[in-house]
């Protein structure tokens, strides 16, 4: 069973949902666990996500945060992230509100029942046509050279085991696919499907 749970988000730009964000997965993980944190890693956002990071960090001991120098992409920043968890599951998501906190059970029931690294995948795929066809593109290359798991169970909402990290622990690179870098110590891979949402709409309202 599961003890402990570490959240891993990388944050780019996303001052206006990271309040959101909380307020709908710290309820979600206090379900689920007694035990966890949420790490937000911040990708050099240009705008106040930093300020917002350090303000609720302030009003909420689970929440640790992460000041990156600049933008490292989001592969560096998870695998930042990774590497500073403390409990024994790592879920990395988005920060907009794509990967809903409501479905993060689904990875953890599905990790319970002996896997090491479990994907969410949507129902259907709700991005913009461009972005689908690159976004297939680039699982395509990935599930080719990898050999992983099917094309369509790659995703950024992952459950893993946090002593996967063992297996690179030395790396150092900064061209990081994470994916690539758990296979190093699995090939113990699953997917389960998820209810993707649509972009949180980060506009700013008059």
């Amino acid at each position: 069973m599961i003890k402990s749970i570490s959240v891993v988000i990388p944050v780019y730009n996303s001052e206006l949902i990271l309040p959101a964000l909380i307020t709908r997965l710290t309820p979600v993980l206090e379900k689920i666990t007694d035990c966890f944190e949420v790490l937000l890693i911040n990708d050099g956002s240009r705008d106040k996500s930093w300020q917002i990071i350090n303000k609720l960090s302030k009003e909420n001991n689970n929440i640790v945060g992460i000041n990156l120098m600049r933008n490292y992409g989001q592969h560096n920043a998870l695998l930042c992230g990774i590497r500073s968890a403390k409990n024994d599951i790592v879920v990395t998501m988005d920060d907009d509100l794509q990967h809903p906190p409501e479905e993060i059970h689904k990875l953890i029931e599905k990790l319970n029942e002996g896997f090491d690294v479990v994907y969410g995948i949507p129902f259907k795929q709700v991005h913009e046509p461009w972005r689908n066809f690159f976004s297939w593109f680039t699982k395509a290359v990935l599930s080719k050279t990898l050999g992983i798991v099917s094309i369509k169970s790659i995703s950024a909402f992952r459950a893993i085991r946090t002593e996967l990290r063992k297996a690179f622990v030395s790396f150092d690179s900064p061209n990081i696919i994470v994916d690539a870098l758990l296979t190093w110590g699995t090939n113990n891979f699953a997917s389960v499907e998820i209810n993707e949402e649509e972009r949180f709409d980060l506009t700013p309202k008059n």
